[in-house]
């Protein structure tokens, strides 16, 4: 009886040792040294599954709605997991070192030139153009995982109603997380129950 992995397994050893650390380093250097604002999930999409085929899709999207439940910065627990996920406690060692090294020593000169030049009338205008491109690679992520997860209607309409409630309304993430979270799980649930129903009437 043939069962199907889960969605999450982690790769057979000898496939993630086909990944040595100097490139788990340059990922996630090129990453922290090139990437402004936000969307470093999409650029991580691109990098990991996209163009290197390093973790199936739907792993990664998994990956990265952990990363968005658990405390802590989405991108940090995201390169822990693909890290952990490629090379063990030294490839998460690597990512970290990786997206950290150039960002810790650029806040420190970016934030003492910004404390000098912050009334530039042109400066504001820049970071509205940077704040949207990282909105536009947001979106384009959101529409990747909507493709990869395959969600439904009953489930865009819960996504939606997070965008909503939380974005327009400005009803606190908490209480709307802690509501719709345990709905969302118990609708994924029953689908999948009844899923296995139909596959073994068949």
């Amino acid at each position: 009886m043939d069962q199907s992995p889960s969605p999450i397994e982690p790769p057979p050893p000898e496939a993630a040792a086909t990944v040595s650390l100097s490139t788990i380093f340059w990922i996630f250097f090129q990453i922290g040294a090139l990437s402004f604002g936000g969307g470093l999930s999409a650029w991580l999409y691109r990098e990991i599954v996209e163009k290197r085929k390093l973790i199936p899709a739907a792993d990664f999207m998994s990956a990265l709605t952990l990363a968005q439940v658990l405390p802590g910065i989405n991108m940090m627990n995201l390169s822990v997991y693909v890290g952990q996920r490629l090379r063990g406690l030294q490839g998460v060692l690597t990512a970290v070192l990786g997206l950290l090294l150039v960002p810790f020593f650029a806040v420190i000169s970016v934030g003492s030139i910004y404390a000098r030049l912050k009334d530039l009338p042109g400066l504001h205008d820049f970071f509205d153009g940077m704040a949207a491109t990282a909105v536009a690679l947001l979106l384009a992520m959101c529409v990747k995982a909507v493709k990869v997860t395959r969600m439904q209607a009953v489930q865009l309409a819960i996504a939606g109603g997070v965008v909503v409630l939380v974005g327009l309304l400005r009803v606190p993430m908490v209480p709307v997380i802690l509501v719709l979270a345990p709905f969302s799980v118990w609708l994924a649930w029953r689908a999948q129950k009844r899923a296995e129903g139909s596959g073994t009437d068949a």
